[in-house]
């Protein structure tokens, strides 16, 4: 698939659309993003998420423009935003900060909250969060459900191809003083298939010590279950007050990206928050928010040949988890003609994982990550200005104390150690609204983010040895950002194009012959997205999007790694309401801007087709689909096979061949 023909299909959707008589649920959420987003805004809403067979949260997201995911086996998909991954972005829930235990990100923070949970999935790009620290490159919010008045309910059954299986079940009671949630979830799934009738567990060649055990081929790739809680109460008419609790455990989670598999997943959230509003001609709103949350993270290679002869059921395992606590104080005042945001924050994570291997010290507890605490102090002021009736400019500044103490030894570093930063983030926005349709964003960003525990101290010996970097120095993004939103009832088209200059990024590179660790490096990422919904006559809808990302090594005069090719998508949905066909097409372009320093190879483009269909009558629905129809093979670009102790190695995990699904639920 050409860049000509990707951008022919994207403007075919910026064509002018045609008054449809059809009232209903799309036609609501075009006006939404019209009324609700802004250019550098996105969002995905919750009929979004039930109409999708995705796995977790970062499949479903894939399906938004500037949006990608490292793709690891049948589930745990990693997100990428505008080539910015890891902790390079925040993924929070309700606000929360939550982190994964595994230093191979086996689980990403998307991976530990369940679609059941969630009501919308909020998507800021770029440096434009001053609320919370770090997410140079932007932030991705999971937004959980609130219950609503009286009795209600919801249950929901999928079911698909590798007996693919996500059951959910909630319930919720509320008066205008309390009300409370509950619910359960449980998803599984044997190993899924790859367009060339291969499970993915068979990626591997037959000399391979990495390659599954014949027990374990065809085994369960999944199976979690996932409970949660919510009370909420109102003291008064303009306060109210909210503590949640969920508990995941996931259980036998194969990563056939990976040299090993994941025992268990073990996770605690808990949060609280109050909020008044309105309590004075000054003060507009204010919020008080304390969480906490906790990984426990077993993984070993139980399940591939390099154990078969190992005088344990393993040869190597780490052992890992992670506990993060904060607490959040926001208010919004109104000063003058404008508004001011500002508030205080504060959190403590630590990251403690301990790995043990046969050819290695026979088994002896290494400190792969020695028990690090990392603890930040921020406070930030956002003040919105209006300029007339059609223009709005909107500044902030936030700063951070950091501080990272190790509180085990390795040969990185002696137990009470310790490395402090300081970081100043700020940004500069301006909206400039010439007629009700049309709204302009220009703002300039910048953004930081501190090293974490692994970057910083991480130590394991190996062939070549993977280390951390204690020098390394504060990632600093400074963004420009160019979109425009033109909207009307029945159309809407968001258009955008950034450009960061990132000083001191933390990037994996090849130190010597046996050795592999972290640098700072001057790099940029420049690109552009395009995304369009247009209302057609008989309950017809257009949608499509467009984005690309380019990365540049300026330090090494080469490309910047892990970058996404161009990528697009157009569909064509019927839908009056009652029942819904869609069809959608998928493209991706070859990718060949790669860095062969960190052995990645070219991608080949690909396209699929997606076929979905449903039907809703009062509070029962049906849907089903087949995703891949074509059963076609291809590979995304960033899904590289990865080991633990090394960068790329040559494989390359494919993505899932033709998977047929079915979805009932109905909510009272």
């Amino acid at each position: 698939m050409t860049v000509q023909q990707l951008s022919l299909l994207a403007l075919l959707l910026t064509l002018t659309a045609q008054t449809a008589r059809a009232e209903h649920l799309l036609l609501d959420e075009i006006i939404v993003r019209a009324d609700k987003e802004s250019p550098k805004e996105e969002s995905l809403s919750v009929r979004e998420v039930r109409e999708s067979p995705a796995r977790d949260m970062g499949e479903a997201l894939k399906q938004v423009e500037g949006i990608n995911i490292v793709h690891k086996g049948a589930i745990a998909n990693d997100v990428v935003l505008r080539g910015f991954q890891k902790d390079n972005i925040n993924v929070l829930v309700d606000g929360v900060r939550l982190h994964g235990a595994c230093p191979s990100r086996m689980d990403p923070p998307s991976f530990h909250y369940d679609f059941a949970e969630i009501e919308q999935v909020r998507i800021i790009k770029g440096p434009y969060d001053l609320s919370n620290p770090g997410g140079l490159g932007g932030l991705i919010d999971a937004q959980t459900k609130r219950p609503g008045k009286g009795f209600g309910g919801e249950l929901s059954l999928g079911y698909g191809d590798w007996h693919g299986t996500n059951a959910a079940a909630t319930a919720s009671y509320g008066t205008e003083r309390y009300d409370a949630l509950m619910g359960y979830a449980y998803k599984y799934s044997d190993v899924p298939q790859s367009g060339n009738g291969k499970l993915l567990t068979q990626i591997y060649p037959a000399t391979s010590p990495n390659r599954y055990k014949n027990t374990a081929i065809d085994s369960k790739a999944y199976e979690i279950n996932t409970g949660w809680g919510k009370l909420g109460l109102n003291p008064t008419a303009n306060s109210r007050t909210e503590l949640s609790y969920t508990y995941q455990d996931a259980d036998h989670v194969l990563y056939p990206y990976l040299k090993m598999d994941a025992d268990y997943d073990r996770t605690d959230r808990m949060n609280w928050s109050y909020r008044i509003q309105n309590l004075s001609a000054l003060l507009q709103d204010l919020k008080l928010q304390v969480y906490w949350d906790r990984v426990e993270h077993l993984m070993d290679d139980r399940s591939r040949f390099s154990s078969s002869t190992s005088p344990r059921f393993y040869s190597m395992q780490t052992d890992a988890s992670t506990q993060t606590y904060g607490a959040k104080l926001q208010a919004e005042l109104k000063l003058g003609p404008g508004s001011l945001k500002s508030g205080l924050d504060y959190y403590n994570r630590n990251w403690d994982a301990t790995n043990r291997r046969a050819m290695y010290f026979n088994y002896r507890d290494l400190a792969m990550i020695p028990d690090v605490t990392i603890e930040n102090f921020g406070l930030f002021g956002e003040y919105t200005l209006p300029l007339g009736g059609k223009l709005s400019l909107t500044g902030g500044v936030r700063g951070d104390l950091t501080r990272a103490k190790a509180d085990r030894a390795n040969t990185m570093v002696t137990a009470g150690s310790s490395k402090e930063f300081s970081t100043i983030s700020a940004n500069l926005q301006l909206n400039y609204t010439p007629f009700k349709e049309l709204v302009i964003f220009t703002g300039l960003g910048r953004g930081t983010r501190t090293p974490d525990q692994q970057e910083l101290f991480l130590d394991l010996p190996g062939n070549p040895a993977w280390r951390g970097n204690q020098g390394l120095k504060a990632t600093v993004n400074h963004q420009a950002d160019l979109g425009a939103k033109y909207a009307t009832d029945r159309f809407y088209v968001n258009a955008s194009i950034f450009y960061s200059d990132l000083q001191d990024y933390v990037n994996f590179y090849q130190a010597s012959a046996t050795l592999k660790s972290y640098q700072n490096i001057h790099a940029s990422i420049w690109g552009a997205e395009l995304g369009s919904q247009v209302s057609l006559p008989a309950d017809l809808f257009l949608r499509g999007t467009l984005s690309y990302t380019e990365g540049r090594n300026i330090s090494g005069n080469r490309p910047l790694s892990e970058m996404p090719p161009l990528k697009g998508t157009i569909s064509i949905r019927y839908d009056n309401g009652s029942f819904f066909a869609e069809l959608l097409e998928t493209l991706s372009r070859e990718q060949d801007r790669i860095d062969s320093s960190l052995n990645e190879q070219k991608t080949a483009g690909w396209v699929t087709t997606d076929l979905k269909a449903g039907y809703q009558y009062k509070g029962f629905s049906v849907t089903g689909g087949i995703n891949n129809i074509l059963d076609t093979q291809y590979y995304s670009h960033l899904s590289y096979l990865r080991d633990p102790f090394v960068s790329g190695v040559g494989y390359r995990v494919p993505e899932n061949g033709r998977n047929v699904y079915l979805t009932m639920a109905y909510k009272f």
